[in-house]
């Protein structure tokens, strides 16, 4: 069972920032607060100042405004504290390649301090546990990029950490390694386990998230349930398709008076928020028809994360029309 903290916030930020010497404000004053055993979604675009966040958070990087506690320890005058109740896996593992999964993980239970007879059994327990038992005995060069990941994850876990910082952990897997990472984060949250997740998936945000906060140019912009945020969103929109998009700015002018339109970036697309969802269709379609404009495609959509980023931060997130591809079955 993984240690608790009791009585105080697992992560609490107040006006947090961090400016660099070009001036550029990478984080913001940022205010946000993680409970103890919850799962964090940290959501946003590369160059939002996710990254940047959890540098400071776990004593990489120095605010320059604001301070932060983790797992109650202040990470500027408490650094040391903060390390030693912390896992860290960040985006580039630095895994010798030359060195075998077992010796890595060894090693990082020596270097934690784990007595010399239990660093074996402990290293094995989780090498099991990320399902790398029989590739323990490989170098680390012959790894897959999600075998890597997994081993990091091994290794951020040996010491039983209290607050577990994973920056964004499957970006460039395959899905069926996405779905293995998934599943420990799961299994992390069951046995008590805080996790602080950078990501840029919106499904993954759904999925594993018990809040989320939305970071857009260094500033927090939204946080919440995913199940609020969408619910603050609150409306449907209407997805249509023109069989002619040729004077597409007619046929938005058409369908101004239903509900506010969306951003689209392709030619012959129209989207709509409707506040009477599934009644509101056909006064719209009608309306086109007697414009003289065809609906090739419809589709009614409930309120999603992209939503309520685009809501949040006025455009979607790269990549969040891409469905995630489903594994392939062995």
């Amino acid at each position: 069972m993984c240690n608790s903290i009791h009585g105080i916030a697992a992560i609490e930020v107040i006006g947090l920032g961090r400016e660099f010497k070009d001036g550029l404000k990478a984080v913001d004053g940022i205010d946000l607060e993680v409970a103890p055993g919850e799962v964090y979604g940290f959501l946003g675009p590369n160059g939002a100042g996710k990254t940047t966040t959890v540098r400071m958070l776990v004593t990489l990087l120095r605010p320059t405004g604001g301070h932060a506690r983790v797992a109650g320890y202040d990470v500027e005058r408490q650094p040391a504290q903060v390390r030693r109740r912390i896992g860290v896996a960040l985006q580039e593992a630095a895994l010798d390649p030359l060195m075998t999964g077992s010796e890595l993980i060894e090693l990082q239970a020596t270097l934690h301090g784990i007595t010399p007879r239990s660093v074996r059994a402990r290293g094995a327990e989780l090498i099991a546990r990320v399902g790398l038992s029989q590739a323990a005995d490989r170098r680390v060069g012959t790894y897959s990029g999600g075998m890597r990941r997994r081993l990091d994850l091994a290794m951020a876990l040996i010491h039983d950490p209290e607050v577990l910082f994973l920056d964004e952990p499957t970006t460039g897997l395959d899905p069926t390694s996405r779905l293995t990472l998934w599943d420990e984060v799961r299994r992390l949250r069951d046995e008590g386990t805080t996790v602080f997740l950078t990501t840029q998936y919106l499904e993954e945000a759904d999925q594993l998230a018990d809040r989320l906060g939305i970071i857009a140019a260094g500033k927090l912009v939204a946080a919440g349930t995913p199940a609020a945020l969408k619910a603050e969103i609150g409306r449907p929109h209407l997805d249509l398709v023109l069989a002619n998009g040729s004077d597409l700015e007619r046929a938005r002018d058409v369908v101004a008076r239903f509900g506010d339109q969306r951003p689209t970036t392709e030619g012959c697309h129209l989207s709509i928020e409707i506040a009477l969802g599934a009644a509101g269709i056909a006064p719209i379609l009608r309306a086109l028809d007697d414009a003289g404009f065809a609906v090739a495609e419809l589709e009614l959509k409930q309120p999603t994360l992209d939503d309520v980023f685009l809501a949040k931060t006025g455009e979607h997130l790269e990549g969040a029309e891409e469905p995630m591809p489903a594994p392939e079955l062995a």
